[in-house]
């Protein structure tokens, strides 16, 4: 097999093997919610900016969250987009593990931080009198940067478990872009210690943190149901209800698409839960907290309120 290794210095992203017709209806629907992607989770970002009530522990997270969201949306789609419209345009090598690479990062980092958020919850709602003492900016400063770094940590050490692989050809991506799995099926040799450590990563976290929310949201709910106040009652059910919708919507994809057991058509299969992972999840995320969360729906209001009053 050495004598015939070359180096493979791009590679081909085969995407979605469509129709011409399609392939362009398909580029405006995804350019559509690329932008729906990016107005919303810059919203967000802007309101929990600009109202001094969203500077909060919760919103704070909210901000990371939708700063991965934008992440995602920026490192995958403009590619697919690309390829939609010119289909044979290759990536090049570094580009694409560049792009693997953060995309493990955003996903390792979204899954903490929902761990985080459902921990912020069940400290606000089974622990209200020592919300403050617990959950200090100094602890939500600590938990962002330590969310990103075993993000970027785990993802690095995938990347680097790539490149010591040979890549023999052929050079053609069986997906809209640089997905791990995808690459390592055009490894030429023994990936076994690459599959450990995804199956390893899924556990810790993908399975951990699920279990650790699970937990985290089986309290509130028990301490949700003692509250007297209905008016208490209905605000927190408003809070963790779209936390667990985000929570349902990312860990289910996820788990599905890495530890779920192969279909005839896995790779095909895996191309659309990761189009809904990749373009549905960011879009509905800001959605889900604007629609569900009664103090998001009022600083939107101050803030269309206050942009009326100064015209």
């Amino acid at each position: 097999m050495g004598e015939n290794q070359t180096m493979v210095t791009e590679f081909l992203l085969l995407g979605f093997l469509l129709g011409p017709r399609i392939q362009l209806l398909l580029f405006g629907l995804l350019s559509l919610f690329h932008v729906f992607t990016l107005l919303g989770n810059g919203a967000i970002l802007g309101l929990i900016s600009l109202d001094s009530r969203l500077h909060t522990p919760m919103y704070f997270f909210l901000s990371h969250l939708a700063v991965v969201d934008i992440a995602y949306a920026c490192n995958m789609v403009p590619q697919m987009l690309v390829n939609l419209l010119h289909p044979a345009k290759p990536i090049s090598f570094a580009g694409c593990m560049m792009q693997t690479f953060l995309c493990l990062t955003c996903g390792h980092s979204e899954c903490l931080l929902l761990v985080v958020m459902s921990y912020d919850r069940y400290v606000a709602i089974c622990h209200p009198l020592r919300y403050s003492i617990i959950v200090t900016w100094r602890v939500c400063i600590t938990l962002a940067i330590t969310s990103w770094t075993c993000g970027s940590l785990l993802a690095l050490v995938h990347v680097v478990l790539i490149l010591r692989l040979p890549f023999c050809g052929p050079h053609e991506i069986n997906h809209f872009f640089c997905e791990i799995l995808s690459v390592l099926r055009l490894a030429c040799a023994d990936t076994w210690l690459n599959q450990v450590i995804i199956f390893a990563a899924c556990v810790f976290f993908l399975v951990g943190p699920l279990c650790l929310v699970l937990v985290s949201y089986s309290h509130i709910l028990t301490a949700i149901l003692r509250i007297q106040s209905g008016e208490g009652r209905r605000k927190a059910f408003s809070t963790c209800s779209s936390h667990l919708c985000v929570v349902g919507l990312f860990f289910g994809s996820a788990i599905i698409m890495y530890m779920a057991p192969k279909s005839r058509h896995p790779e095909e299969l895996q191309k659309v839960l990761f189009l809904f992972y990749s373009f549905f999840n960011p879009t509905l995320n800001p959605l889900i907290y604007s629609l569900r969360n009664a103090e998001v729906k009022g600083a939107l209001r101050r803030a269309l309120c206050k942009e009326s009053h100064s015209q």
